[in-house]
């Protein structure tokens, strides 16, 4: 049985997500930071623009890494880890913290996720639609 290799996000696949991101962004009118991770949780590209808040690329760091760890956008979460919520008692032993605040998004390639961006800086839902916009346009 042979097996159909998926192509990994490359180099060149971050940069547009973060082109895509910051593009939306600026045409909002928002500053933002940008964080795009491979499957392995590896920093592939980042963009903090210098009137953006310092803190504003950890943000994105963690929202991305949030969504590659959970495979699922961080938007879809927020209600997870409420008091009754799904992931209420999740552990945060993992690398780093997760952060359930909208604006991290799966990467996926053929239906594999091959990586993860996260967008900080604006308001959560701003966030979220920079890093869906960035995905879509990647596709």
């Amino acid at each position: 049985m042979s097996t159909t290799a998926v192509a990994p996000l490359t180099i060149e696949d971050a940069e547009s997500l973060v082109t895509a991101a910051h593009r939306a962004a600026e045409d909002a009118g928002v500053t933002v930071s940008v964080t795009v991770l491979d499957a392995g949780g590896h920093l592939l590209a980042f963009r903090r623009d210098d009137r953006a808040v310092l803190i504003s690329g950890e943000t994105s760091t963690r929202k991305a890494y949030t969504a590659l760890q959970l495979n699922a956008p961080t938007a879809d979460l927020v209600d997870a880890v409420q008091p009754g919520g799904l992931f209420h008692t999740l552990p945060t032993a993992l690398d780093r913290p997760l952060l359930f605040i909208a604006g991290g998004v799966p990467v996926h390639r053929e239906g594999r996720l091959i990586g993860a961006i996260g967008v900080g800086g604006g308001a959560p839902d701003q966030d979220h639609g920079f890093a869906s916009a960035a995905v879509q346009a990647l596709a």
